[in-house]
């Protein structure tokens, strides 16, 4: 079984990805000016040592909950794993396990509001941005512009690994044109829309987001390109063949 850390919770976008979707209070670290670190990913001994510690006498037990919630969540089953969660937040407030769990369940499941207060709370206890994908896009769907450009800049500042910024990219290049501003959208993307030999999934999710934006701002051949880009790669990725049959 997969450790809570680093379980992808973008892999199951809970809206349409012709909305360029991803699928991550402030930190401690953010009031003094220092940079958001990187958080090494735990291992599962790590996982275990912190809830035993965390849970005394019943630390065993709420490990062995916690180990079930994950596996719910990876098949899917977020109303199971929130189920399991919340007896532990509330014993075990303080574990960034616990609390990152919950609100990639929350967000799975379209609560912003309770994923934003998980997250938020898994930042605090961390000063991780490997979630800040997940959290800016929940702030996205309730139109808390400020606080989504807020940890875009924190995650550029860390710069954790391609995929993870490629995901808060698209979220906030989402969040631009969800406020009209197409062309700063497209720009953001484009600046990431580099030549790689052997494209991996976060290269196709830029390509598709980006062949989305261009669609919205009336460049149809450029959406095609792109997405034809993205189909000659994986031609069951999300609905691109559908998108490009659309295109006319």
């Amino acid at each position: 079984m997969s450790p809570p850390h680093g379980h992808d919770p973008r892999r199951k976008p809970n809206r349409k990805p012709n909305r360029n979707r991803s699928a991550r209070g402030r930190p401690r670290h953010a009031s003094d000016g220092g940079r958001p670190r990187r958080r090494r990913r735990k291992t599962p001994s790590d996982v275990r040592d912190e809830i035993i510690r965390l849970g005394g006498e019943r630390g065993p037990r709420y490990y062995d909950q916690l180990m079930k919630a994950a596996d719910a969540l990876a098949r899917d089953h977020e109303r199971d794993a929130l189920r399991l969660l919340r007896p532990l937040r509330d014993a075990m407030p303080d574990s960034p396990s616990v609390r990152e769990l919950l609100g990639l369940a929350h967000y799975r499941l379209g609560q912003y509001p309770a994923a934003t207060k998980d997250l938020e709370a898994f930042v605090e206890l961390t000063g991780s941005v490997e979630q800040h994908p997940v959290l800016m896009d929940s702030y996205r769907a309730q139109q808390r512009w400020r606080k989504v450009d807020e940890r875009w800049r924190e995650l550029t500042a860390a710069s954790p690994g391609a995929e993870v910024v490629t995901e808060g990219r698209i979220v906030a290049a989402g969040a631009l044109a969800d406020r009209g501003r197409i062309d700063a959208a497209i720009a953001l993307l484009s600046k990431a829309d580099k030549h790689v030999a052997s494209p991996r999934q976060h290269h196709l999710r830029l390509w598709y987001a980006l062949a989305d934006l261009e669609e919205r701002a009336g460049n149809v051949p450029g959406a095609r390109t792109l997405f034809q880009r993205v189909r000659r790669q994986d031609a069951g990725f999300a609905d691109v063949a559908e998108r490009l049959a659309a295109l006319r």
